[in-house]
């Protein structure tokens, strides 16, 4: 889990990520998440993005090439104020995937940085504002 629950009664939102399952199968670092819920338009991305990362990051240090990485939702969910959004979204162009270079230099954890990575060739569309749900 990427939170703290001493900090649970502080959180405008219980984080809905529960649980994560880490496991090495043939040389290679394997991640499960699962989350209680997940809005498609904001959570979502943000989510999905932040534990490939942190899979990267540990296979890096840990020597072992990165494996699966599977994202269970129990409640996926769109909300109505989102649709509009969403469906601009939908047809706006689509880019190729950006490229995440993570300093290869670094062997410990906690000795990464922000400077230690990078989004190559990003490429976006116009902003599009969601209003988050609490």
């Amino acid at each position: 889990m990427l939170w703290n629950p001493d900090e649970l009664d502080s959180m405008a939102l219980t984080p809905c990520v529960y649980e994560t399952q880490w496991y090495v199968k043939q040389g290679k670092l394997h991640l499960e998440v699962r989350a209680r819920s997940n809005d498609m338009a904001l959570g979502n991305p943000f989510n999905v993005f932040q534990y490939n990362v942190l899979q990267r990051m540990i296979a890096q240090v840990t020597g072992y090439e990165l494996g699966e990485y599977i994202f269970n939702i129990g409640d996926c969910h769109v909300y109505t104020r989102h649709i509009d959004n969403l469906k601009i979204q939908m047809e706006r162009e689509q880019f190729e995937a950006p490229e995440l270079w993570i300093n290869p230099e670094v062997k410990d954890f906690y000795n990464f940085t922000i400077d230690d990575f990078k989004l190559i060739n990003y490429k976006h569309g116009d902003k599009l504002l969601f209003e988050v749900a609490v």
